[in-house]
């Protein structure tokens, strides 16, 4: 189990993260580490949108035996 620190947040964020969370089918802290990340990265790359972003996040994530490899057009048969 990975170290955890409680922390203090607004009631209205924390329903906000138990909606989002409930739609995501994550923990709230789950959800409230995400928009972290998110947050954090779009800090960091400001001209990055923040969907963009978020996309990109959920791409790493994924299983990399579960994706598809690029072929250049030039190359399809």
């Amino acid at each position: 189990m990975a170290n955890s620190t409680s922390i203090r947040i607004e009631q209205t964020l924390y329903d906000q993260a138990r909606t989002e969370a409930l739609v995501e089918h994550r923990t709230i802290a789950a959800q409230v580490e995400y928009w972290a990340k998110v947050g954090r990265a779009a800090l960091d790359n400001p001209d990055l949108s923040a969907s963009f972003i978020a996309e990109s996040l959920a791409s790493l994530a994924e299983p990399r035996s579960d994706a598809t490899a690029f072929v250049p057009r030039s190359q399809r048969g």
